[in-house]
């Protein structure tokens, strides 16, 4: 809802006070990498990176200076491969979809499951980029890792069946009081 790609049924998703619905200026500093079906995977990981670029008014030389800055997240494994996205593996896929979000400056970046289909190391990568990037930018950060968003988010929002049920500033505390809500839910 909060791209409006569903409506609700009853209230409004508001954006800088704007609902999302009633019009597209909320575009203009939003983005977002939901799941790897909304790559374009007949593209390399280059070309893709550059189709995003484009959007925003970069060049070539914009969106190779900008993927620098992620050499370590990439770990080797995503630019200069000469392979279609499609033949990525999901954690590489991710990481694609993940970086090009971030590409244009957006104010607001919803991820879905950041988490998933990564590896370790790249987990432990992504928690200390979303920590910078969050110093300078909101992330909204849809999960059900606990102990990930714990670590990188100052607020949880629990919904359960549409309704806020938990709506928390992060603590030392605050892995242990959603282990013990979800717990008493079996």
């Amino acid at each position: 809802m909060v791209l409006d790609l569903i409506r609700a049924s009853k209230g409004e998703v508001l954006s800088k006070g704007i609902n999302v619905a009633d019009t597209e200026e909320w575009k203009k500093y939003t983005s977002s990498f939901l799941d790897e079906s909304f790559l374009i995977d007949f593209q390399t990981a280059e070309e893709y990176f550059e189709f995003v670029g484009k959007l925003h008014g970069w060049n070539r030389t914009d969106v190779q200076n900008f993927l620098k800055q992620f050499e370590d997240f990439f770990n080797g494994e995503v630019l200069d491969k000469k392979k279609y996205l499609r033949d990525f593996s999901k954690g590489n896929q991710k990481k694609v979809g993940i970086i090009a979000a971030l590409i244009g400056h957006p104010e607001v970046v919803l991820l879905d499951e950041p988490f998933a289909n990564l590896d370790p190391t790249t987990q432990m990568r992504l928690k200390n980029l979303i920590v910078e990037i969050s110093k300078e930018r909101t992330l909204l950060i849809s999960s059900h890792d606990l102990a990930h968003v714990t670590d990188v988010c100052n607020r949880i929002v629990v919904l359960e069946s549409g309704q806020v049920v938990k709506d928390l500033e992060t603590s030392a505390e605050t892995l242990k009081e959603l282990e013990a809500h979800f717990s008493a839910t079996l």
